[in-house]
C-alpha cells in the first residue's frame, strides 16, 4: 500500500474508511430507529406498515453486513491518540462504551435476522425465499423478539451517551476525539 493509504500512531484522524463507515453505519442506525418507530403511524397489516418494518429488516442487514469491514477497518491501522490524553478511568470508560457499541452493531441485527428465521422459515429476496437453517419456533422467535426490542432500547441510551461524551470532549475537555472522527 502506498504511503498515503496507511498512517502512522501519530495521524490525527482515523482512516478515511473507518470514518466513512462510523458515519454509514450511524446513519443506518438512526434509519433504522426511524422506521420502527414509524410503523405505528401505518394500520396494521397495511402495505405502509409492512413496507416499513421490512425496510428496518434490511437497514439491519446492511448494518449487521459493515460490521466486519468496520472492525477490520478500524483493526489495520493504529488508532489516533487523544490530545490531551484520558485519565485511566475516562478511557476505561471509553472502550467499555466502544465495546457495547460493537456488540449491539452486531448482535441487533443477528436477533432480526434469527426473529424472521424462526418466525417465517426464511428471508423473502424478491420472488425467492432464503431458507432458514433452523426450524420454525414461534414461541422462540417472539422470546427473541422481545430481547432484541429490550437491547434496541437499552441501545438508545448507549447511543445517547456516546454523543453526550463526543460532546463533552469536544465541548468542555476541548479534545481531539471529535476531529478524530471528521
Amino acid at each position: 500500500m502506498s504511503s498515503t493509504n496507511h498512517r502512522d500512531a501519530t495521524s490525527p484522524r482515523y482512516s478515511a474508511t473507518s470514518r466513512r463507515l462510523h458515519w454509514l453505519m450511524a446513519a443506518l442506525v438512526v434509519l433504522a430507529y426511524v422506521l420502527i418507530t414509524s410503523r405505528g403511524w401505518f394500520e396494521k397489516g397495511s402495505a405502509l406498515r409492512l413496507s416499513v418494518v421490512q425496510g428496518h429488516f434490511w437497514v439491519g442487514i446492511a448494518v449487521f453486513a459493515l460490521v466486519l469491514p468496520r472492525l477490520l477497518a478500524r483493526l489495520a491501522d493504529p488508532t489516533p491518540a487523544i490530545v490531551p490524553p484520558l485519565n485511566p478511568l475516562t478511557h476505561a470508560a471509553s472502550k467499555i462504551t466502544h465495546v457495547a457499541l460493537y456488540a449491539f452493531l452486531l448482535l441487533q441485527p443477528a436477533m432480526g435476522m434469527l426473529v424472521v428465521f424462526l418466525e417465517r422459515g426464511g428471508i423473502p429476496l424478491g420472488g425467492l425465499m432464503l431458507p432458514s437453517p433452523f426450524a420454525m419456533n414461534q414461541h422462540l422467535a417472539h422470546r427473541i423478539e422481545d430481547l432484541h426490542i429490550t437491547v434496541g432500547t437499552v441501545f438508545y441510551y448507549v447511543i445517547a451517551l456516546h454523543i453526550v461524551a463526543v460532546l463533552w470532549h469536544h465541548f468542555v475537555r476541548r479534545d481531539n476525539v471529535l476531529k478524530r472522527m471528521l
